[in-house]
């Protein structure tokens, strides 16, 4: 068990330690809000399909680079420790930014088709909270890596 749960260079966790360290315990709270907003936003009507669409590639691509980010962290792949603590950085960072994107472009289509049936504009008012829950947390997320990327 406890091979399971080690840190390795450079203070980067690698087996189940990513469940307990402050940055990397978010991996498992960004893939559910992720994941909502993906499964919320596909289960209404796609228009305007263009903002979107982009709402879409942003929550299917972090929901699939957040989980093979968590499985390389989990199978202890990283070795070289300042190149995976710099990337994992630029990673949240850019998803953050992804992700307030896509979430300000859902809030703006969400109001101008508040009109349209009850139903899907309550499923898009979930879709919007969960988007900017899934901002917080990569933005969360970034800044605790930047202060372990800074402490190197």
């Amino acid at each position: 068990m406890a091979a399971t749960a080690t840190r390795s260079v450079g203070g980067l966790p690698s087996g189940l330690a990513i469940c307990m360290t402050p940055p990397d315990m978010f991996y498992l709270p960004e893939l559910v809000t992720g994941g909502l907003v993906w499964i919320l936003v596909a289960s209404t009507h796609v228009q305007p399909a263009n903002p979107l669409g982009w709402v879409m590639f942003v929550s299917v691509f972090c929901f699939v680079t957040t989980l093979v980010w968590a499985l390389v962290f989990v199978a202890g792949c990283h070795k070289n420790a300042p190149v995976w603590v710099a990337a994992d950085f630029v990673y949240h960072a850019l998803a953050a930014l992804f992700y307030l994107s896509a979430g300000v472009n859902l809030a703006f289509i969400t109001f101008v088709m508040k009109s349209a049936d009850f139903r899907i504009y309550q499923i898009d008012i979930a879709a919007v909270v969960f988007a900017f829950t899934a901002t917080l947390l990569y933005f969360i997320h970034a800044v605790l890596s930047s202060m372990r990327w800074k402490n190197l």
